[in-house]
């Protein structure tokens, strides 16, 4: 049977047009199946852009609770708390597990606490939040950022003082060049500061449960830096090993307190010399 060439126009432009509907099909399918970019993705371009175009600000760092002393004139207690200091604001860094003690200290250093507007807590165990309760019904004008796996208890007695909180999950801004490394699980899950300053980076830790290494090679993948400044806080009882992994992930200075162990403080002291700090409450480390 012949076709007319009526027939064969139709049968072309059919064929065209089952051809387009293909190509149509496949490239939305190939668009739904490309993954969107992560939360964690744009978190780390945003920090990657900031730390390129913005001027570095000087930091202070004034430990205002802490089981090891350093003025003699403020209350050692178990836990940990250290007050962050830029050009912009201040951030206290956990709230120990007395408020009454974390106070006094903060009266002592002439630290209203009024001044303060953000707070970030590292975890759940109490020689960290704990302080938090008496502080809020000092001062509730502030944001706290707390972990996503935070018990409701806590978010309640957050709002409950009249404050507002922050569920923290990925890594994130916190304030100019101050971002937490997110959830990192633990347990308990934690989540340690990480400061971009003129001098390198600056990792501050409650009590590094997820392992102090695993805490700093964190902060140096987020940031895309080799320069670790200074490590800072809690180490929980790493093994002596860990000295030597600090210097080959080039940590120029330690200042290692709160759950570290006396142990491992004097190995760490015994390497880094000059570039070990000691610290406890009352000490002020100024970052220009």
């Amino acid at each position: 049977m012949k076709l007319g060439k009526t027939n064969i126009k139709n049968l072309i432009l059919i064929g065209f047009l089952i051809l387009v509907g293909i190509g149509i099909w496949f490239a939305i399918q190939t668009k739904k199946a490309k993954p969107k970019q992560s939360k964690m993705s744009e978190t780390l371009s945003n920090i990657s852009i900031e730390s390129k175009e913005k001027k570095k600000p000087e930091i202070i760092l004034i430990s205002v609770y802490d089981n090891y002393q350093i003025n003699p004139e403020l209350t050692t207690d178990w836990g940990f708390a250290t007050i962050i200091k830029t050009p912009q604001e201040l951030i206290l860094f956990d709230t120990g597990g007395d408020s009454k003690i974390l106070l006094s200290n903060m009266k002592k250093l002439g630290i209203n606490p009024s001044s303060i507007k953000k707070i970030v807590i590292s975890h759940i165990h109490g020689d960290h939040v704990g302080g938090l309760k008496g502080f809020l019904e000092r001062n509730n004008n502030v944001t706290v950022f707390i972990l996503s796996s935070f018990p409701q208890s806590i978010k309640n007695m957050i709002i409950q003082k009249g404050a507002k909180f922050i569920e923290i999950s990925v890594p994130r801004k916190i304030s100019d060049f101050v971002y937490t490394t997110g959830e990192i699980y633990g347990p308990p899950e934690e989540q340690a500061l990480i400061i971009d300053s003129k001098k390198g980076l600056i990792i501050i830790t409650g009590c590094a449960h997820p392992g102090i290494v695993n805490v700093v090679k964190r902060a140096k993948g987020l940031m895309k830096k080799d320069k670790v400044y200074l490590v800072l806080g809690g180490f929980h009882h790493p093994p002596i090993s860990c000295i030597k992994e600090f210097k080959e992930l080039q940590v120029e200075k330690v200042a290692p307190s709160h759950c570290t162990g006396d142990l491992v403080r004097e190995a760490f002291k015994k390497e880094y010399k000059e570039n070990f700090i000691e610290y406890g409450v009352g000490k002020i480390i100024e970052i220009k």
